[in-house]
């Protein structure tokens, strides 16, 4: 995971502070807003979505993230948005999205995914005002076992955004896949990144790493700069006084106790966030569906509602 850009923000206030004058002008009602000196770090420009079940596509978009670099924030899981001031605050943080998800009612109209992103598609982000922003899609699925339904909902996450009036980047050729169809493909091309962490997953990487080279030359950078912090010089007030050194001082560690009391709260719900993304089926229940894989000779059991899984080695005993 990437750290958290406000723990930058208190490295740079720091800084900046020592930096500064020890005679500083200030206006007693807002000392922070009208410090000669302050640093801002802005919001990184891409925020990398995700919906899970197994914990194959956030290890994706761990990777995608690790690809942007400085450049991106996140992964986040789309079950967590509502922590973080729902959908349409967290998605308003950033110029661009990457969004993906796995694909488990294979072979439904809708509501593919299995995921929290079927809940939200046709009501809450129906809401959303999100035209010309830009998105890409990534997803998951396996292509010997479910040929025919390859990825089917990158395909869903897809057309939703595009809906909404998204700019969508970032279509991948076919070549180099054994599926046999799938709902997301457009023209004759995938609508996003597909990745096979079960048939194919020693591509990952170098997909990932092609992937968001193409994204780069297709814009999804462009329109600002959070590569670097900024700092911005105010004049002082008219109305000023003194503010000696141990003012200073006073003032960071008021500030930073704020921001180290956000850092811990984040931490906490990234914990959360782990926990529940590694709790799976540890036994065969009643109503799970086998899918053979004859290539790994794995069989992949789900359940009715495609959001839990578990494997066993060889075909499936069925009465």
């Amino acid at each position: 995971m990437k750290k958290n850009p406000s723990t930058y923000y208190i490295q740079l206030t720091v800084w900046a502070l020592l930096q500064a004058p020890h005679s500083i002008a200030f206006s007693p009602n807002s000392l922070v807003t009208n410090c000669k000196s302050r640093v801002i770090l802005d919001a990184a420009k891409v925020g990398i979505f995700f919906g899970t079940s197994t914990g194959n596509t956030e290890n994706a978009a761990d990777l995608i993230v690790e690809t942007f670099g400085d450049d991106c924030d996140g992964p986040f899981e789309i079950d967590s948005i509502g922590d973080l001031g729902g959908t349409a605050k967290k998605f308003s943080e950033y110029d661009a999205l990457v969004v993906g998800t796995p694909t488990w009612n294979t072979g439904a109209d809708s509501e593919r995914s299995g995921t929290g992103w079927d809940e939200i598609y046709y009501g809450e982000m129906q809401d959303l005002n999100i035209a010309g922003k830009k998105v890409a899609v990534f997803g998951l699925g396996d292509q010997i076992s479910y040929a025919e339904n390859y990825a089917d909902a990158s395909g869903e996450l897809h057309d939703v955004f595009e809906s909404l009036g998204c700019k969508m980047l970032g279509y991948t050729s076919q070549d180099g896949y054994e599926h046999e169809a799938s709902k997301a493909i457009r023209g004759d091309k995938f609508c996003g990144l597909l990745l096979d962490a079960v048939n194919q997953e020693d591509m990952t990487e170098e997909r990932v790493q092609n992937w968001v080279s193409q994204l780069i030359d297709e814009g999804i950078l462009e329109g600002g700069s959070v590569s670097s912090p900024t700092m911005v010089v105010e004049s002082p007030p008219t109305s000023s006084v003194s503010l000696n050194d141990n003012d200073l001082l006073a003032q960071l560690e008021r500030e930073n106790a704020e921001l180290r009391k956000m850092l811990e709260e984040n931490s906490k719900l990234l914990d959360e966030n782990l926990l529940n993304a590694s709790v799976g089926p540890t036994v065969m229940e009643e109503g799970y569906a086998p899918h053979y894989n004859p290539r790994t000779e794995r069989t992949m059991w789900t359940s009715r509602d495609g959001r839990k899984c578990y494997y066993t080695s060889g075909a499936p005993k069925l009465p």
